[in-house]
């Protein structure tokens, strides 16, 4: 299968990095810091989604905005520590693209995105972060600002993502998706195409665009 685009854009955690670990450690401190319990906390889906629409779910309303800020300072406290390590295929296949043909997009805050992308020493020229939107993942807004911030159609842009929200917003967009296993298992996965990881796929530029496949 060859998939042909203008613009790749880009999940972050469990896409191009992992932060499991971090986000697992950060965010249990987090819930035990605000008397959430285990089982509750258990309930609520993480990955993929803004913080504040996680604490909004947890939390009241004006315990929210200090709430967001904590986590986030945790989650900023802890790259430093081994928090976040590139996934296999990253650096190779961003290497390959011209700067202008992808874009980051992520449900993390600016500040916690780009403290995790320098740490690994990936510098995208476009990065949509959850400031930059009102609506996150499963929502398609986030897709649809680094669509436009790209100067591409849409239809011609291509997601990958690792988290059910975030193909959810691809799909509503009208992108090609591609699904990455490193976080869910490939059965959980609804996509144009579901590998393990990045590098499982080639890229090549070309005149009109890039094209994507599958390794043999």
């Amino acid at each position: 299968m060859t998939i042909h685009a203008q613009a790749l854009l880009f999940d972050n955690d469990g896409t191009l990095v992992s932060s499991l670990a971090s986000v697992n450690r950060c965010w249990t401190r987090w819930a035990a810091e605000y008397g959430i319990t285990a089982e509750r906390f258990g309930r609520v889906e993480l990955h993929g989604r803004p913080a504040a629409e996680i604490a909004a779910d947890l939390l009241p309303a004006h315990v929210v905005p200090e709430a967001v800020a904590r986590i986030e300072d945790l989650e900023v406290e802890d790259v430093p520590q081994g928090g976040v390590h590139l996934l296999p295929g990253t650096r190779d296949l961003l290497a390959a693209l011209p700067a202008e043909r992808w874009a980051v997009v992520t449900s993390a805050t600016r500040r916690l995105a780009e403290a995790r992308l320098e740490a690994v020493g990936i510098l995208p020229k476009t990065l949509v972060a959850a400031d930059d939107i009102t609506r996150g993942k499963p929502d398609p807004e986030p897709y649809f600002l680094a669509a436009r911030t790209l100067g591409v159609d849409p239809a011609h842009c291509v997601v990958f993502e690792d988290a059910p929200a975030g193909l959810q917003a691809g799909r509503a967009a009208g992108m090609t998706t591609v699904a990455l296993a490193t976080t869910h298992r490939a059965h959980e996965l609804t996509a144009d195409l579901v590998v393990e990881d990045l590098s499982a796929l080639s890229v090549q530029v070309t005149d009109g665009g890039v094209e994507i496949s599958a390794r043999p």
